[in-house]
């Protein structure tokens, strides 16, 4: 049941770098167990985020705690229920899948060699690569190397799983595994997948937030934030040279190239003609309009109603 209730809270936390770079501008996120979505684009901060929560690096200012933990001062205890798979993962190319695990599953405090052999299977399984242990780990796919990666962060049934850009690089069907993997073991921690790619957040997050340039943009449950762009969200197909015109007359919010020409995407509340059809809307939408400054939280329309 505590695994459950345990939460992480992010206050004030700010991390400008030697070279003057504002990595993190006064971070305040509240983040509950299960799957939360860090959603942003390269450079954005997140991976300075995620390694200041695995305790790899200390922020100017701010405090962070999971559960009733101090992550920035009890940094022992957090790294004991702590998992982590780091953007760049690196393996050793001529140790088995089976060997390493043990390996890592020694250096998590599992001493007894029955323990860690029921935990190294019961992983290896968990992440389909039971049928390849013995192989060389040099001879994985990126993701099945992924997978391993899940498997070393799981050992010792961490409170705390960060996964930062899993599935960049990964081909469609690996993509699938692997999200599909980080779905079941995302029930009673906190897991937050840091990404920039829209799509995974859609499919596997319940809460998320979106983060620009050091900056929280948005914090919202998934599902909620797509519908307050409900009614709002407009496409056309067009020529790309009219777009010009099109940015001048509508709050554009996304142009993508499709055969030659451009689908746009527009925000307006109500129907602005010129052959734009509406559209239900989804997490790119959102992403893009709060990336364009013109997403309105829920809250803040009845807000400013109410003045």
């Amino acid at each position: 049941m505590e695994n459950q209730q345990i939460h992480l809270s992010i206050r004030n936390v700010s991390k400008t770098y030697a070279n003057g770079v504002k990595a993190l501008n006064k971070i305040n996120l509240e983040i509950p167990s299960g799957m939360y979505g860090l959603l942003g684009p390269n450079g954005a901060g997140k991976s300075t985020l995620m390694r200041t929560l695995a305790t790899l690096q200390e922020p100017d200012e701010g405090s962070i705690y999971l559960g009733e933990t101090d992550v920035l001062r009890q940094k022992e205890e957090v790294r004991q229920t702590l998992g982590y798979l780091p953007q760049e993962f690196g393996v050793y190319p001529k140790v088995s899948a089976e060997e390493l695990l043990d390996y890592f599953a020694v250096l998590k405090g599992i001493m007894q060699r029955a323990a860690r052999r029921e935990v190294t299977e019961r992983l290896l399984k968990q992440t389909n690569l039971w049928d390849k242990r013995k192989q060389k780990l040099g001879g994985y796919s990126g993701g099945m190397k992924q997978r391993f990666g899940v498997a070393v962060a799981l050992l010792g049934n961490p409170k705390l799983l960060i996964v930062d850009e899993p599935t960049a690089g990964l081909d469609p069907a690996e993509r699938v595994r692997f999200l599909n993997l980080l779905s079941e073991v995302g029930e009673n921690s906190v897991v937050i997948l840091s990404t920039h790619i829209v799509e995974d957040v859609a499919e596997l997050c319940t809460n998320m937030a979106i983060i620009n340039k050091g900056e929280i943009l948005l914090q919202a449950n998934t599902q909620q934030a797509v519908a307050g762009l409900e009614g709002k969200i407009w496409r056309k197909l067009t020529a790309k040279n009219t777009l010009p015109a099109i940015e001048q007359e509508h709050r554009v919010i996304s142009a993508k190239q499709l055969s030659g020409r451009s689908l746009v995407h527009i925000y307006s509340s109500e129907d602005p003609g010129n052959g734009f059809e509406l559209v239900a809307p989804d997490l790119e939408d959102v992403y893009f309009s709060t990336m364009t400054g013109n997403y309105v939280q829920p809250q803040q329309v009845e807000e400013a109603i109410q003045l």
